[in-house]
């Protein structure tokens, strides 16, 4: 196993004046990050992991501690550990006193890319199915609640890390402390924004001009220019498209991300069948979107919700002039304070 460690002190610019304030300049607690390549459960396969939080923590609690997952097409250290405005996602969590986590499942980012993605796309079916990813997380949780001494621990999924978080609840449901759906998926109703049609290879192609207009689906006109503060997204996209350098070499540059999520929204969401059973989720659960979502639209979380018979102290959150990628908007401080209230309530 790799690891690293540095030190920062948590920048307090927040991109908007909604976030939620962290302690003062004088007092803010210096943020530890360290990074960890952490066996999958098959051999060959190494996971990246980043993890932040306060340099004083020295004691560890499942309401304390945060794993987080990315979606079907862009890794999670670029999304949540990307310091927007001075700070980052992770940044907020960590400042405020809590252990966060973040991981690439295998094809994505810094982890482990299957030897087909070196080979052309349609000579192999699609690869990292939902249950390839679920045993990924599965990994990694062991790993964070190994290394913490605790039993337990916060999950947070985005987008189709929503399914697979999900799914690793309701089959894991002592190793959850809390579950956070971002955008969360479920029965579509809707065509899907990342299913290019026809034959499924092992991986796409993801141009930065096709992310671009993907950012701008279902924003009226009016709040299209005002939607990403100015160089934000040629940031993430510089960061992001820098984790494929064998992508980074086709014309125009492209990320290569693995089909199995598309596969799994064709086999289950599109074809009407859950891939879990959210009936079985035990853990308090949060659902958070933005109403502008045209990737998971709200009908997906509205539909969702009623389905947590045992999830207790559940709710539902519609962010206004949000989108998909709220993460990286102006209004980002609402989602930011949105997913901290909850967190804060196990933690208390």
């Amino acid at each position: 196993m790799q690891r690293r460690a540095m030190l920062a002190a948590p920048a307090l610019a927040a991109g908007g004046a909604t976030l939620a304030s962290l302690p003062a300049a004088a007092q803010a607690p210096r943020i530890v990050s360290e990074e960890f390549m952490v066996p999958a459960r098959d051999s060959g396969i190494e996971i990246f992991v980043r993890n932040k939080r306060p340099e004083t923590m020295t004691s560890f609690t499942p309401g304390r501690t945060l794993i987080m997952v990315h979606g079907a097409t862009y890794p999670a250290h670029t999304a949540f550990d990307l310091p927007l405005g001075g700070l980052s996602w992770m940044d907020y969590i960590a400042g405020r006193g809590f252990d966060v986590w973040c991981m690439d499942i295998r094809g994505y980012g810094r982890s482990t890319r299957p030897p087909e993605m070196a080979q052309p796309p349609e000579a192999n079916p699609p690869l990292v199915r939902g249950e390839t990813a679920v045993q990924d997380i599965a990994a990694v949780s062991e790993f964070v609640r190994q290394r913490r001494s605790i039993p337990r621990c916060v999950h947070l999924g985005y987008s189709w890390g929503t399914a697979l978080m999900g799914r690793f609840a309701a089959e894991n449901q002592g190793a959850v402390e809390r579950l956070v759906l971002y955008a969360p998926s479920w029965l579509r109703q809707s065509a899907s924004l990342t299913d290019p049609g026809g034959n499924l290879g092992a991986y796409r192609f993801v141009t930065q001009e096709a992310a671009r207009s993907r950012l701008a689906a279902g924003v009226p006109e009016a709040a299209r220019a005002s939607l990403v503060p100015a160089g934000w997204f040629e940031h993430w996209a510089g960061v992001t498209w820098a984790t494929d350098p064998e992508g980074l070499r086709r014309s125009p540059p492209a990320l290569r991300a693995p089909n199995g999520s598309v596969a799994d929204s064709r086999e289950y969401w599109s074809a009407g069948r859950p891939f879990y059973d959210p009936a079985r989720i035990t853990a308090p659960t949060l659902l958070v979107l933005g109403e502008w979502d045209q990737d998971t639209p709200p009908y997906m979380a509205q539909t969702l919700f009623p389905l947590l018979t045992a999830s207790p102290g559940k709710r539902l959150v519609l962010l206004g002039e949000g989108t998909h990628g709220m993460w990286m908007e102006r209004n980002r401080g609402a989602l930011f304070q949105a997913v901290q209230v909850f967190l804060e309530e196990a933690a208390a």
